[in-house]
């Protein structure tokens, strides 16, 4: 799929941002979206299958390398993958004891494999932005597809749906550890006596709507800016990519120029992530 030969620039763009895309379209019923039109027509009942097989594959393989590591672990000084697992782990381990403040068994291994997963995931940006989705159009013309309906994105934090489904998961916890830390009632208590507060209960009361209007909003911030954060820094630097891609003759030295840079915000958004999640849930942990 070589920028320029058989789509516009436009088109060719286009072609790499849109999703393997499987749902229910009105019209046609189960199916392969043929456009963005028709996966947008699809609405809620829509799949992205590329985002879903990437996403699922390299957790796989994160479980897998980890899992080998550990099984081949010996007393000794380590050497190879155990060396860099234990590099991981610690790293982890003490990023999770400088911040967070309570007592949890699942903040460590939540947080290191939410830091291992994002890193793979976004690292996928690396690969040639054509090489993938070339030979997914070759597979796809085997099974009588026609090319130009062949989509394939292969960096799942450039789709966010898949940002979103991690950031509400965290989310989803955020609220667990607050119920279960400080109560039902003091959950309640939290969003509704708090920023403002009066001795005076009748002050109290009339301050109530404004506090719980001012918590909720910074409650439903944590998993926006998460997923959002991550999206349009991982979508932006594939969007550069594309457009290296379209250059032509003088792609590689751009790309490998760029790929070096971008290997800083790969890295930077997975410990980003990572650490804004041990932050809000130390937060959902401590009594006020």
């Amino acid at each position: 799929m070589a920028a320029g030969n058989t789509l516009t620039p436009t088109a060719y763009i286009q072609h790499h941002l849109q999703n393997l895309t499987f749902g229910y379209h009105p019209d046609h019923g189960w199916a392969m979206a043929h456009s963005a039109e028709e996966a947008a027509e699809m609405g809620f009942w829509a799949i992205h299958l590329d985002t879903m097989a990437w996403s699922i594959g390299l957790g796989v393989l994160f479980l897998w390398l980890f899992r080998k590591a550990a099984r081949a672990a010996t007393t000794g000084v380590p050497h190879g993958l155990q060396n860099f697992v234990e590099m991981m782990v610690e790293f982890v381990d003490n990023s999770v004891k400088e911040t967070f403040h309570g007592k949890s068994r699942l903040i460590a291994p939540l947080s290191l494999t939410i830091f291992c997963w994002i890193f793979l995931m976004n690292l996928m940006d690396l690969v040639p932005v054509d090489l993938l989705p070339m030979l997914a159009q070759k597979i796809g013309v085997m099974f009588g597809a026609d090319p130009a309906h062949v989509y394939f994105k292969v960096v799942p934090t450039t789709d966010v749906n898949a940002t979103l489904g991690m950031s509400l998961s965290v989310f989803a916890l955020i609220i667990i550890y607050s119920i279960r830390h400080k109560g039902l009632s003091g959950f309640i208590g939290e969003l509704t006596l708090h920023p403002f507060s009066s001795s005076n209960k009748l002050f109290q009361v009339i301050l109530i709507p404004i506090n719980f209007i001012l918590e909720v909003v910074t409650l439903l911030a944590k998993p926006v800016s998460l997923a959002l954060r991550l999206f349009g820094n991982m979508y932006a630097g594939e969007l550069i990519f594309i457009l290296i891609a379209m250059i032509g003759l003088w792609q590689l030295p751009l790309h490998f120029s760029w790929a070096v840079f971008h290997i800083l915000i790969v890295t930077l958004q997975a410990f980003i992530f990572m650490m804004l999640t041990i932050v809000y849930l130390s937060m959902a942990t401590e009594e006020h």
